[in-house]
């Protein structure tokens, strides 16, 4: 690894100050950790890359043609290695740039998940992480009003690292309830 998380946890407050975002980072490392432990991958490359994935947003949020590009060649710059450099950069749809590895596939599908996990937690009366079910879920999962900023398709897309989306919420559900006090759920 080229750079380590302490060197990507510094890199990224730099750039994202809003309080939610940075919690979306670090729900994305979780689940990509989480993910790579399945998968018998190198978890610190896989949380660091769900950790930077959004290193840009708050510079290109107004430009979704530039959001991930930009992130991209941030992380470049500062000597990231390169599959993290390209599954940052794909993670975007605008671009239309084919997800090839593994990782690639984890961030794309990750991405959406931690926002529909934590619209979950916060419709329950107790707004924990911990009371999140993978059931209470899937019966949300189709309700067009519900976390409506969560792409279904992108979700779905779990199916191209050989999940089915109840084990793939699964997985997510478990890896955010592990930093639920980093992120206040």
């Amino acid at each position: 690894m080229s750079v380590t998380r302490e060197v990507a946890l510094e890199e990224l407050k730099k750039r994202i100050k809003t309080q939610n975002l940075f919690k979306h980072c670090l729900a994305c490392e979780a689940i990509m950790r989480e993910l790579a432990c399945y998968f018998e991958q190198d978890m610190d490359k896989w949380g660091i890359c769900g950790l930077v994935h959004d290193i840009d947003y708050e510079d290109t949020k107004n430009d979704p043609s530039a959001h991930s590009l930009v992130g991209a060649k941030i992380l470049e710059d500062l000597g990231f290695d390169k599959d993290i450099v390209y599954a940052v950069k794909v993670h975007n749809d605008a671009h239309g740039l084919p997800r090839l590895s593994l990782l690639d596939k984890a961030l794309y599908c990750v991405d959406p998940t931690s926002g529909f996990i934590v619209a979950g937690a916060l419709i329950l009366p107790s707004k924990k992480l911990s009371d999140v079910t993978v059931p209470f879920l899937l019966n949300r999962f189709n309700e067009k009003s519900f976390a409506k900023g969560a792409n279904r398709d992108q979700m779905r897309a779990c199916s191209d690292l050989g999940l089915e989306l109840e084990e793939f919420l699964g997985i997510a559900i478990r890896a955010m309830q592990k930093i639920s006090n980093e992120l206040g759920l």
